[in-house]
């Protein structure tokens, strides 16, 4: 319970205070996309820099971890899209459906989160996560929907121009140039080190606000209560289930490694998938009202989670 209350609580009560600052105006559209930008653009690049050029060989090579992590990933994607399609859905929106199960919000909440419960040597653990998360299943996942919408000049100028979105990402160039600078062995100078430290001590507070923001402001549908219900069960318990087997009892890794993996795993829902419902019109409605449950249902999950796995 100590745990809970020391790590857990600090995360959910800054996502209630923005989700309590969106509800009542006292952030707008536009202060939370300024925020949100400040956010993605310098904070968290900054924080995932210094982290990742602290890191060397051994980190970098916990195959076990990718494999316990992307495997949960494949696992409950794979199952919410074959659901869906057996509940009639086309294949876009099945792909809409896959991402939203699989999809873990590791950016803007595991982060800090796994720097409150292990401390800074799990800071790596959440950056490849959400590498994986927000890079890799991202890209597969709008691949598919645009091979099945036949949008845009062709496949190939796809993803040509979604890499191309992804290689000048500042959360995509940060961990590439901290990962660099790590297993060169090239000390930061104290200035820059500082800089970067300070930059990045905003990143966790920013972030998290900017969730319960973006909750308050989006329009949320909650008639297909069934969609969204199968949604959050594979997201919340289907996953960091499946994590902890391959985790626990298929790959060898380090207590630390398999611990964040589970519990990365285990977060809600994180914006990228009403990101891309958005902007193809699929899904958006249900994606939002999974976004919001998981959320809610999260506090109760992961906090049993935390207090299963964190240390002492």
């Amino acid at each position: 319970m100590q745990a809970v209350l020391n790590s857990a609580l600090p995360i959910f009560a800054l996502i209630l205070t923005g989700f309590l600052c969106g509800w009542f105006g006292v952030f707008d559209r536009t202060a939370t996309d300024n925020l949100n930008r400040f956010a993605v653009y310098l904070a968290l690049p900054a924080l995932i820099f210094t982290a990742m050029s602290r890191i060397g060989v051994e980190q970098v090579s916990q195959f076990g971890f990718i494999g316990a992590f992307c495997g949960g990933i494949a696992a409950t994607f794979a199952t919410g899209f074959v659901i869906s399609r057996l509940r009639g859905r086309r294949i876009a929106n099945a792909s809409i459906e896959g991402l939203d199960a699989g999809y873990s919000n590791v950016g803007f909440m595991g982060i800090p989160m796994c720097l409150l419960v292990f401390g800074p040597d799990s800071a790596p653990a959440s950056i490849i996560a959400t590498l994986f998360t927000a890079c890799v299943l991202f890209l597969f996942a709008i691949v598919v929907v645009e091979m099945d919408l036949q949008k845009g000049a062709s496949l190939g100028a796809t993803v040509a121009k979604v890499a191309r979105s992804l290689l000048t990402s500042p959360l995509f160039i940060a961990p590439v140039a901290g990962l660099e600078v790590g297993l060169s062995g090239f000390a930061l100078p104290a200035p820059l080190l500082s800089f970067t430290t300070l930059l990045g001590g905003a990143a966790s507070p920013a972030a998290l606000v900017c969730i319960g923001l973006f909750l308050a402001q989006e329009r949320v549908v909650t008639h297909d209560a069934a969609s969204i219900g199968i949604l959050v069960s594979l997201k919340l318990v289907m996953q960091p289930a499946v994590t902890a087997l391959l985790a626990f009892h298929v790959f060898s890794m380090p207590p630390l490694w398999s611990h964040s993996a589970v519990i990365l795993s285990a977060l809600p829902i994180g914006s990228g998938p009403f990101t891309i419902a958005k902007l193809y019109g699929l899904e958006a409605g249900v994606t939002s009202g999974a976004i919001l449950v998981s959320h809610i249902f999260a506090v109760l999950t992961v906090s049993l989670l935390v207090a299963w796995l964190a240390p002492g």
